[in-house]
């Protein structure tokens, strides 16, 4: 298993852009995304599969950015379109395919499997391309741990939770704006995830384009939960996605206290101190550590 640590990239907007698009797909290359998926599933007609596949080998051999890194949701294992969509996506400078409709952590399995014989067909290092498995139906949501502990090459992770979807569809919840409804969806999924070590947690999206105080109380309940990002369907929700996932100011000040608090307390052979009215111990510096070095990834610090 891929161990949480600032080595994997970390995604707080992951935008959905349509494969069969190429002026979008380059579009979306010039956003403050952190990641993007172009999308060969359910964002295309399927008569236009072929074209989107040219469009999405144009698209990567002309990207010379290494941010955002570029995802490719190809269709499910159990189509016909899978192997010719990963055929197209598997690329030197693709960071992962993004697998809709996972049933069971054998569609993992056997989606990586085909993934190394696709990188050894393309001479790309076989093991170096990530599946992000896409938790869309209640089975999934069931046994998330076992999916999320299936693959090494698992370090994105989450599920879809907007309205009419297909997690809608398969659970058969009433979306509201407040979200009670895939609250316990979303932290069972986030607890299996986080037990099997998967780096970065990724939840579901807000689908009101226009609602954007509504997609800031979501996204900040979203990291309020442990949540390391979210997924966005328009570019407009990005800046605000990134804010919400992003440390502030007073969270840099808070962990960078606790860290000089007790290495000042240590050196006076204390093991905890009060700061700020709280106790602080060993756990809490450990956590803030933790903290400042995602921080460090994110670029906000140095």
């Amino acid at each position: 298993m891929v161990e949480a640590n600032i080595d994997v990239p970390p995604a707080r907007s992951v935008l959905f852009v349509p494969a069969n698009r190429e002026d979008r797909m380059r579009k979306s290359l010039t956003l403050d995304a952190d990641a993007v998926i172009f999308d060969l599933e359910s964002a295309i007609p399927r008569g236009e599969a072929t074209v989107a596949r040219a469009m999405v080998r144009a698209v990567l051999d002309s990207h010379q950015a290494s941010r955002p890194r570029i995802l490719v949701r190809i269709s499910a294992v159990t189509t016909a379109d899978f192997a010719d969509d990963l055929a197209a996506a598997v690329h030197p400078k693709l960071t992962g395919i993004v697998l809709p409709q996972v049933v069971s952590a054998d569609d993992v399995v056997a989606t990586d499997a085909a993934l190394a014989r696709a990188e050894a067909a393309a001479g790309v290092r076989v093991g170096s391309i990530l599946i992000w498995p896409m938790l869309e139906t209640a089975n999934a949501l069931r046994t998330a741990y076992e999916i999320a502990s299936s693959s090494p090459r698992i370090a994105y992770m989450g599920g879809a939770t907007s309205r009419g979807g297909d997690l809608t569809r398969s659970v058969g919840f009433r979306f509201t704006p407040e979200g009670l409804e895939t609250l316990f969806l979303r932290s069972k999924a986030l607890f299996d995830m986080r037990s099997a070590n998967v780096a970065n947690p990724v939840s579901g999206m807000w689908g009101n384009i226009e609602d954007l105080e509504g997609l800031r109380t979501f996204a900040r309940g979203t990291r309020n939960l442990g949540y390391e990002g979210m997924m966005v369907i328009h570019p407009s929700h990005v800046a605000i996605v990134n804010e919400e996932f992003t440390p502030s100011a007073a969270e840099l000040a808070e962990w960078q206290g606790i860290v000089a608090a007790m290495d000042e307390a240590e050196r006076e052979g204390l093991g905890a101190i009060r700061l700020n009215g709280r106790l602080i111990d060993v756990a809490h510096v450990l956590t803030a550590q933790k903290e400042l070095a995602r921080a460090r990834h994110l670029g906000v610090i140095d």
